[in-house]
């Protein structure tokens, strides 16, 4: 089994802004692992705010390259297992090379990855579509450069409830809110109880990830559901958020792939939680990644790809909310 790596920078339709942080351009990894006649892709994308660069997740990988090629012929969950103790500082290189083994794995097996774990793809949620914070007029007019039937709306300023308002005079979607922990408890409170008549779903990571006390106090006073975002990043938080969140939203980055997801998720499940799993501004390698849990899941945000100026590779193709899939075996990507 041979390790490639490939940094690519990939452009944005529109400058994307979040409540910490705006950027152009997000770069991101591909890992690809060759075996005879099958590759399998794995990707994860850089991240200030996790202190994740291209060069660190690379001089990481490329550290553990004959380790990770001598171990070819286990399964995912085993591979996982074994890399788990090198990469647990750098859990998105983690990913990358979990999603490529997981891709790899299944076309060996001659299956698209959601049909080697037996899951039912017949109700699969849809997925919305972002728009990033901007000026009322702009972000009106993102929503309408792509009528969509659920849009996520970053929001995290002094006039949220105001942009809700006016968001809502031009579309009847579901709108989805993300804070990205940048409201105070007394705010979330407030703000829920205007966003639950304007049609608002439920709130995405309003306080600060460790603000313990606060995500109770909101998971008790909030007339809106509360999704964990930050404060849900690797396996061991799935029961710290228990009770304190109605649901998670899983990042693959974030926990370490496919395998670990998948991990998670069940638990959610099994703890009565609501279940998501969000993208980073992947490429489609990741995004393809993600279609194949979307049987386990309540609610997904996959629409890193389309977001982008231009893709890299194709896969799992979105339109109006609606997941299809590439008639490639694993993820189903193949890069451009």
């Amino acid at each position: 089994m041979q390790l490639i790596l490939k940094p690519y920078d990939l452009k944005l339709r529109h400058t994307f802004t979040i409540s910490r942080e705006s950027y152009d351009i997000q770069p991101t990894l591909i890992v690809e692992l060759k075996d005879g006649e099958f590759t399998g892709y794995g990707e994860a994308t850089s991240n200030p705010y996790y202190h994740i660069t291209i060069p660190k997740m690379m001089k990481d990988l490329k550290l553990l390259e004959p380790f990770i090629t001598e171990n070819s012929n286990l399964t995912p969950e085993a591979f996982w297992d074994k890399m788990y103790p090198h990469l647990k500082q750098d859990m998105f290189a983690l990913c990358a090379i979990d999603m490529a083994y997981n891709d790899l794995y299944a076309r060996r097996k001659g299956k698209k990855l959601y049909e080697l774990w037996q899951y039912d793809i017949g109700h699969n949620p849809l997925t919305d579509y972002t728009i990033g914070i901007d000026t009322i007029e702009k972000m009106v007019e993102k929503m309408q450069e792509l009528p969509w039937p659920i849009y996520k709306i970053k929001l995290g300023t002094k006039e949220d409830i105001n942009i809700i308002k006016e968001l809502r005079k031009h579309t009847d979607a579901i709108f989805r809110v993300d804070a990205n922990c940048g409201w105070t408890v007394e705010e979330t409170i407030n703000n829920a109880l205007e966003l639950k008549k304007l049609g608002v779903e439920f709130i995405e990571q309003p306080l600060e990830a460790n603000n313990w006390d606060g995500h109770k106090e909101v998971f008790l006073k909030s007339v809106l559901p509360i999704i964990a975002d930050e404060s849900c990043q690797v396996e061991a938080d799935v029961l710290k958020c228990h009770n304190h969140f109605h649901g998670v939203n899983v990042k693959l980055v974030k926990c370490g792939g496919l395998t670990s997801a998948k991990r998670m998720l069940l638990e959610a499940r099994s703890l009565g939680m609501k279940t998501m799993v969000g993208c980073m501004t992947e490429s489609s390698v990741g995004i393809s990644a993600i279609a194949h849990l979307l049987p386990l899941l309540d609610y997904v945000d996959m629409d890193g790809a389309i977001l982008l100026a231009k893709d890299i590779a194709t896969g799992a193709t979105l339109k109006d909310g609606i997941v299809k899939y590439s008639d490639l075996n694993g993820t189903g990507v193949s890069l451009i």
